[in-house]
């Protein structure tokens, strides 16, 4: 499972299982990383639970 995220600044796509871990990146910052990371850890399974409703299928 894995989450993209796009804006005008960049694109970045993080794993999120096992762990939320950066899978690639296009032109963020590490400070904005750390925001978008924290981001995805506060709903977290938010964002597992629409991955599994999308794909269920």
């Amino acid at each position: 499972m894995h989450v993209h995220i796009v804006s005008g600044d960049g694109e970045a796509k993080f794993w999120l299982e096992p762990d939320i871990e950066l899978a690639s990146n296009y032109h963020y910052s590490k400070k904005q990383l750390k925001v978008v990371e924290k981001l995805i850890e506060g709903h977290k399974d938010e964002l597992i639970c629409a991955w599994e409703q999308h794909f269920s299928h």
